[in-house]
């Protein structure tokens, strides 16, 4: 590949002409226009991953109307219902893999576009289902699309974002895909189903719209040889009169460096299986908390007990928790350290699955149990439950529960999982290793929401919460044990931890 003559003066080629330092006011509209144009096109991206929280979701508030349908073929078994739950995770599992390919094939602005074909023709099959054949496939594509976008999305935004805002910008993903929820959530108060899907379409439509005006990766570009237009885009994204020179040759140098991949022999060493293995065992981990069947499932759960709100109305107020915890996480993820707030996540877990818990298998039982939980048949001999009007304060309980599991998740092992996996994976595997990380939670994923609702009907509603808790527990130890602390370290600081083979990063 011909280097760019960076710097090189001449009367005929001038890659960086000199320019005059900018004035203190000229840097501050270098500084707003550079600022909008990132924003836009991270907006733009990250339009992707409310579409994957939206469609997520999707079942939780379908369920229950399906259930209940006239028509035949609609109308779900408990079976069908966990199915219909859990598939959407395998489609995330293959999307996810895809990534893996497609984002050093197409790039990664195509690769979040052709995300939208899925995503569309998943919502079309879902809206005009007439049988259980389309409400499978198309939750099996919109998985896909949001496993594909889910992995390309995050490596976009940091690859067009500026150092100064690249951490606020990196916690966009995750609000945006939390904010996908909170809309499915509330639109499920006023919308139908099948105008649930139609409304899905509307962000991927618009994220299509917007992305075909925006520039793509310039490290990217770069990878592949098309260093005029990599130049462009740096350009357009830090405008024209922004000083690029530096930042053009720091991102030449490190696609340089990651021109070489691992080795199944350095794979062996203890400073690469090392990190790999513990953001595996993090992922893994994540999901046996149990939140994917909690948010998949959370109408149905509300469903299943005494509640003192419509569950409708129960899963929008988690929704809305969900949404300023993730807020708050990103505050203050730099603040308090990456491991004292998967402390404090996985405590706050661990107390609200036990009460959960302790409230199913105690607590009063419902006056009309959601058949697709079964829980008419789950009183435990010697623990009578009463039943209670939807009066009682203590019907608060459920809400309470899971409102606090969600703020626990949201400000811990939520988003710091995924930072970590992107701070301690090695430079050279981190293509493939991430991949990896992405396949091992969605089928983890999916097996749990697809035994969720056995498991339910066989042992009652309390024993997933009560395991989901033992996890917590275990979380928490493999944290104190295992995961390094990587606040205001470097990576080249934590790859060299990994290196010395010390227990404690200092």
């Amino acid at each position: 590949m011909q280097e760019p003559l960076l710097g090189a003066e001449g009367p005929d080629y001038d890659t960086f002409p000199e320019k005059p330092p900018p004035s203190p006011g000229e840097r501050t509209r270098i500084g707003a226009l550079q600022s909008k144009r990132v924003l836009l096109a991270a907006f733009a991206a990250v339009l992707g991953n409310f579409s994957f929280g939206y469609s997520l979701v999707y079942a939780s508030p379908v369920i229950p109307a399906l259930e209940h349908s006239l028509d035949p073929n609609l109308s779900l078994t408990k079976t069908q219902a966990s199915w219909f739950g859990s598939v959407f995770t395998l489609g995330a599992a293959a999307g996810g893999l895809s990534a893996m390919v497609l984002n050093d094939l197409l790039g990664r602005k195509l690769s979040i576009m052709f995300s939208a074909l899925p995503s569309v023709a998943g919502y079309a099959f879902m809206a005009g289902a007439h049988g259980l054949w389309m409400l499978l496939l198309g939750r099996m594509l919109t998985g896909f699309a949001g496993g594909l976008t889910a992995a390309c999305i995050p490596v976009y935004v940091s690859e067009i974002a500026p150092p100064g805002v690249r951490g606020a910008l990196g916690a966009t993903p995750q609000l945006m895909a939390v904010f996908g929820s909170l809309s499915l959530y509330a639109l499920g108060l006023l919308l139908p189903w099948r105008w649930l899907a139609v409304a899905g379409e509307g962000p991927v439509l618009v994220m299509i719209l917007l992305l075909s005006f925006m520039p793509n990766s310039p490290r990217f570009l770069l990878s592949r040889g098309r260093d005029s237009e990599a130049l462009q885009a740096l350009t357009w994204l830090r405008g024209a009169d922004a000083d690029i020179r530096w930042e053009f040759e720091q991102i030449q140098d490190n696609v340089r460096k990651q021109s070489s991949r691992m080795s199944w022999a350095e794979a062996r060493d203890p400073h690469m299986y090392r990190p790999i293995t513990i953001a595996l065992v993090m992922r893994f981990l994540q999901q046996l908390t149990g939140i994917t069947p909690i948010l998949v499932y959370l109408q149905s759960i509300f469903d299943s007990t005494a509640v003192l709100l419509p569950p409708k109305d129960d899963a929008a107020i988690v929704g809305a928790v969900r949404l300023l915890s993730v807020l708050i996480a990103a505050v203050t993820m730099d603040l308090a350290g990456r491991k004292a707030l998967l402390f404090v996540s996985g405590a706050t877990m661990f107390a609200a699955n036990l009460t959960l818990g302790l409230y199913v298998h105690f607590g009063p039982k419902a006056l009309t149990p959601n058949s697709t939980m079964g829980m008419e048949s789950v009183p435990t001999a010697g623990t009578e439950q009463p039943l209670v009007t939807p009066t009682s304060y203590l019907t608060l309980v459920p809400l309470l529960a899971t409102m606090l599991f969600i703020m626990g998740y949201a400000m811990g092992w939520g988003p710091i999982t995924w930072l970590l996996m992107a701070e301690i994976l090695p430079l050279r595997a981190r293509g493939v290793a991430s991949g990896l990380c992405v396949l091992v939670s969605w089928l983890t994923a999916f097996a749990l929401t697809k035994s969720f609702l056995p498991v339910v009907n066989a042992f009652g509603l309390q024993a997933p919460f009560f395991f989901f808790a033992a996890v917590c527990l275990v979380n928490l130890a493999f944290t104190g044990c295992c995961v390094p602390e990587t606040k205001g370290r470097s990576l080249e600081q934590i790859e060299s931890f990994f290196h010395s083979g010390r227990s404690v990063l200092h």
